[in-house]
C-alpha cells in the first residue's frame, strides 16, 4: 500500500501545480479538442491498478475535468497530472530561446511561456487543423514571443546558425518502445543546435524495450 500512498502524493502535488486551460471546445476535420471529467469512483479503480503495479510510478487521473485532443478515436494528448508530470524535467529546463517539435493541446507550451527566464518559442506543428484549433488560441495570447510553424518534425530545417536553449520532441500518441528510433533521428538532427534535448516518454520507452515489451 505504501507505493499507492507514494503514488496518489505524487498526482495531487502535480495537481496542484497544474495550470487549467482555457481552451475551448473546437473541432475540425478529424481532430477535435474536448474536456472529460474523472469521477471519484474512476480515481479509486486507477489508485487500486497503481497499487497492484507495486510502483510510485503508477499512472492514474484523480478526479477532476481535464482537457484532451483527440484525432478520430485516438486522445493524442490530455492534460492529466501524468503526462503533465512526464514533462515537467522539460519545463524546467526552459530558458531563453526554446523549440517543441508537436504542438498538441499547447499545456506544456503554456507552462513554457509563462516563464520569464523563457524568451522565444517555436513549435512544429505538422497538422493544419490542430495548429487552426489550438495554435491560433495561443498565438493570440502570446503574440511575437510565439511561432508556431506547419512542417514534418523530420524535414524541418532550422534557420541557418540557429541554437536552441532547449529542444523537447512530443510527436507521438503513445509511450512504446517502437518510438525509440525516431527519437534518436531527432536527437542527432538537433545534436549540435541545443545544450539539451529530451523526448516525452523516452525513459519509459527505453525500460520498455529493455524489459523486451515490444
Amino acid at each position: 500500500m505504501a507505493h499507492g500512498i507514494r503514488a496518489a502524493e505524487i498526482h495531487n502535488q502535480d495537481k496542484l501545480m497544474r495550470k487549467p486551460l482555457d481552451l475551448p471546445e473546437r473541432s475540425l476535420g478529424e481532430w477535435k479538442v474536448e474536456t472529460f471529467t474523472v469521477s471519484k469512483e474512476d480515481e479509486r479503480f486507477g489508485m487500486m491498478r497503481a497499487v497492484i503495479s507495486g510502483s510510485s510510478r503508477g499512472r492514474y487521473v484523480p478526479a477532476g475535468t481535464y482537457h484532451r485532443l483527440r484525432r478520430g478515436g485516438t486522445t493524442v494528448m490530455s492534460d492529466t497530472p501524468d503526462e503533465m508530470r512526464d514533462c515537467r524535467h522539460f519545463i524546467r529546463r526552459a530558458k531563453g530561446n526554446v523549440l517543441i517539435n508537436g504542438l498538441g493541446l499547447g499545456a506544456v507550451l503554456v507552462e513554457v511561456l509563462d516563464k520569464d527566464e523563457v524568451e522565444h518559442v517555436t513549435v512544429i506543428e505538422n497538422s493544419p487543423e490542430v495548429i487552426e484549433l489550438v495554435g491560433e488560441h495561443y498565438r493570440k495570447r502570446y503574440g511575437e514571443r510565439l511561432e508556431i510553424v506547419q512542417a514534418d518534425a523530420f524535414e524541418y530545417s532550422p534557420p541557418k546558425g540557429a541554437r536552441y536553449d532547449a529542444v523537447w520532441h512530443d510527436i507521438w500518441d503513445n509511450i512504446c518502445s517502437d518510438n525509440l528510433s525516431e527519437m534518436t533521428k531527432l536527437h542527432r538532427k538537433y545534436g549540435k543546435r541545443t545544450a539539451w534535448q529530451d523526448s516525452w516518454g523516452k525513459d519509459m520507452c527505453l525500460a520498455q524495450r529493455k524489459r523486451g515489451w515490444w
